[in-house]
Order: structure tokens, then sequence, then C-alpha cells
């Protein structure tokens, strides 16, 4: 699929990462060598290239919003610590948790945000057409990020 990054895409972007919370998240790892931030932005750069090359209605500015925030919870999850166990169920409201404090948020973008790792977490539905994009492009991601740190080694 052909990556779209247009002027509107950028725009929404600089938003959200602007913020010096935002920029922490180059501190973290998600997945293998990649930082939560690069992890973030490659899943909200896929979820609004789906919408735009299936032509879906949707609002792009909370599709990438949602995306963008999908993983903000501010931790090395790969580190021991008592607070970090059972991180994929529970990383969701953390990640609500921090960008509530930081960015003003509509529901849909809430529900993305607690969403985005079903169906592990069944009790968080995806009630939008952005939230299932993104629950779909973050699996995507992830796949890809786990197989090109383990094909450089």
């Amino acid at each position: 699929m052909k990556i779209i990054c247009d002027g509107f895409f950028r725009n929404v972007v600089k938003e959200v990462v602007e913020k010096k919370e935002y920029q922490r998240m180059k501190d973290f790892v998600a997945h293998g060598r990649y930082s939560l931030y690069d992890h973030c932005f490659r899943v909200a750069l896929l979820s609004y290239s789906i919408a735009k090359r299936r032509k879906r209605k949707v609002d792009y500015k909370s599709l990438i919003r949602g995306a963008l925030l999908h993983d903000f919870y501010l931790y090395d999850w790969h580190k021991k610590h008592e607070g970090h166990r059972l991180h994929g169920f529970f990383h969701p409201a953390k990640a609500l948790r921090n960008a509530r404090k930081y960015y003003s948020l509509n529901k849909k973008e809430e529900n993305m945000i607690l969403s985005h790792m079903f169906p592990i977490t069944p009790w968080f539905f995806p009630y939008s057409k952005e939230a299932w994009i993104l629950t779909k492009a973050d699996k995507i991601c992830a796949k890809k990020e786990h197989h090109n740190t383990f094909q450089r080694r």
C-alpha cells in the first residue's frame, strides 16, 4: 500500500508531537529497535493511508490523533517493575490517562486509545471506523517492527 503523508496529516501530527511530554516517547522502546514515538508515528501514517486509499468517510483528524496517542503510556515496559505487569492488558488505560493530562480528547479518540488492543482487551470494544482502522494498523506495524528487528540480527 502506498503511504500518504500530505499537508493535512503533517499539520495534525505537528499539533500533537510538539509537546515536550510527547517527545519523551523517543526515550522508550516499543518493539525491538523502534521507539514509542516511531511506532505511534508509523501507526498514524498507516491508519491515515488506509482510510484515504479506501476513501473511508471518517474523522481524519481524530484518526491521526488517536493513533498518535494510542501508546502514550510513557514507560519502558521491557524493564521489570511491578507497575508494568500485564502491560498488554493495562497500557491502553494508562495511555488514555496520560493523553487526557496533556490533550483535549473527544469521545472517539478516547475509545480509539482504549480499544486499540482489541480483542486482547475485550472489555474495550472499538465503536467507530477510526478505532477499527487503528486496531488493524497497530497490529500490522507491530508485526513489521518485530520482523525487521529480528531480520537485522
